[in-house]
This record gives C-alpha cells, sequence and structure tokens, in this order.
C-alpha cells in the first residue's frame, strides 16, 4: 500500500466520508497479505519506496501467478525477476499486461507511470557474456525510476574501449561495472572515477574461475576505492543498490 492511500484513508475518515470500522476494513491486510503459501509485504513501498519485488526462481508457477494476481489489485507496478522460459509460458492471459526481458530473466507489470530520474546509471560489462547479468540490473534500475545508460564491452583485455568512453563513466551518477573472468574491470573504473561503483561479478570464464569466485575475489579485494560489491551474477541486487543511491542523489539535488 502507497502512503498516499493511507493518507487517502484517513482522509475520510476526518471528513466523515466512511466510518472508523470502514477504514479499520481498508487498512485490515497491513502490513501484509498472508496467501498461506506466501506473505506480501503490503508496506515495503512505504518503508524502502519501492514495491515487493517477486524472486522467481525455486517457486512453483501456481505460487508466482497466485502473488502476481493478488499484487496486481493495487495500482502499482510488479517487478519478477528470475523468470524461466517455462514460467513465461505459465503466465498464460497475463501475457497481455506485462512486458518480457527473456535475456535479464524479468517480467514486468507497469501499472503506474514512473518519473525517470535526471541523474543516470551507467551500467558497463567486461564482455558480451556479462549482458544478461548488466540488463537484469539495468532494466530493474530503470523499472525503479532510473535513466540508464548501458556501455558493454568494454573489459581490460582492450582497454582502449574503455578509455574511448570516459566521458559517459564522467556523466554518470553512479556505475555497475558487470565483469567475470577476472574481474578487473571495476578496479579499472574505479580510478577513473569519483563517484560510486557497484561491482557486479559474474559466473563467466574458465575452469579456475569457480564459477565465479575468482571475480568476487578480486572485487572484494580492489585496491581502487568507493566500490563496492554484490554476489554474484546479482544484477537485481546492484540495480536496486544503485537506485537508492541515485535517488539519494536526485532528493540532496533538489533540495539545493
Amino acid at each position: 500500500m502507497k502512503i498516499n492511500e493511507i493518507k487517502d484513508i484517513l482522509e475520510k475518515i476526518k471528513e466523515g466520508t466512511i466510518d472508523v470500522e470502514e477504514g479499520v476494513t481498508a487498512l485490515k491486510d497491513l502490513p501484509f497479505k498472508d496467501l498461506g503459501y506466501a506473505k506480501i509485504d503490503e508496506h515495503r513501498e512505504l518503508r524502502n519506496g519501492y514495491p515487493e519485488v517477486i524472486f522467481c526462481e525455486g517457486k512453483e508457477s501456481a505460487h508466482v501467478i497466485g502473488i502476481v494476481n493478488h499484487m496486481l489489485k493495487k495500482e502499482t507496478n510488479i517487478l519478477l525477476t528470475r523468470v524461466s522460459e517455462e514460467l513465461y509460458e505459465a503466465l498464460g492471459e497475463l501475457k497481455e499486461k506485462m512486458e518480457y526481458h527473456p535475456e535479464a530473466g524479468i517480467i514486468v507489470f507497469k501499472r503506474a507511470p514512473v518519473k525517470k530520474t535526471e541523474t543516470m546509471i551507467l551500467v558497463a560489462t567486461g564482455g558480451t557474456a556479462d549482458i544478461k547479468v548488466a540488463e537484469e540490473a539495468a532494466i530493474t534500475a530503470e523499472v525503479l525510476g532510473n535513466s540508464v545508460e548501458r556501455l558493454y564491452d568494454v573489459g581490460v583485455a582492450g582497454i582502449h574501449r574503455l578509455l574511448m568512453n570516459q566521458s559517459k563513466l564522467q556523466e554518470a551518477s553512479v556505475i555497475i561495472a558487470v565483469a567475470g573472468m577476472e574481474g578487473a574491470l571495476p578496479s579499472v573504473i574505479g580510478g577513473l572515477v569519483d563517484k560510486p561503483v557497484i561491482a557486479v561479478p559474474t559466473s563467466v570464464g574458465y575452469g579456475a574461475n569457480f564459477q565465479g569466485l575468482s571475480a568476487l575475489l578480486t572485487m572484494l579485494n580492489s585496491c581502487a576505492s568507493g566500490i563496492g560489491v554484490v554476489n554474484i551474477d546479482n544484477g537485481f541486487g546492484a540495480g536496486y543498490l544503485a537506485s537508492t543511491i541515485n535517488r539519494q542523489i536526485e532528493l540532496a539535488k533538489k533540495e539545493k
């Protein structure tokens, strides 16, 4: 439930257009709705500024559909992550209402307009193989109301590709750097800019990469300052964190 919905109910009680019991009925599902197999956090947007996101991996299709159908009762945007082709097909008649991004494994139900930030988040990748994780980050940030630009395949094996795009690095307020193999990209970017860099290790790489562990350890041990690291292949976490930072930057600019 959005804060303006709660205010509207309280105003109606104050004005006498609904009585206290009707107000209690309207608020009865707070702070969460228990579906038996899931407890939907109705207060998430009120506390955090964004509604609850549905992580689909490992969930039964019927459970995801039930959660979505409940959330569709509210005029709010819905984000589903780690969506498989099987789940997409199972959503059936809901397909007409949604946007599906198969590369990112994301589904979006756009129910309310989102004003984009003036400040920009840049998503960069070391290689083309990292784009799947990068798109999860980029689309997440866009759904949460951010202006996003992409800079793909600028890894350190051809560092001139990155250096030729320094203007983009400088224009961004927050940078998400996605890389597998040895994961050096965030360190290089961190040494070039004066803004937050969110590092995302991917599981891309050969045997001793250990499914992304080598990139994770490189990023955690970066000698460049101002770098934060999320978990392996966690594009969603990076996009959400970048959005939180960018929103504070935007608010600070408006207060000046």
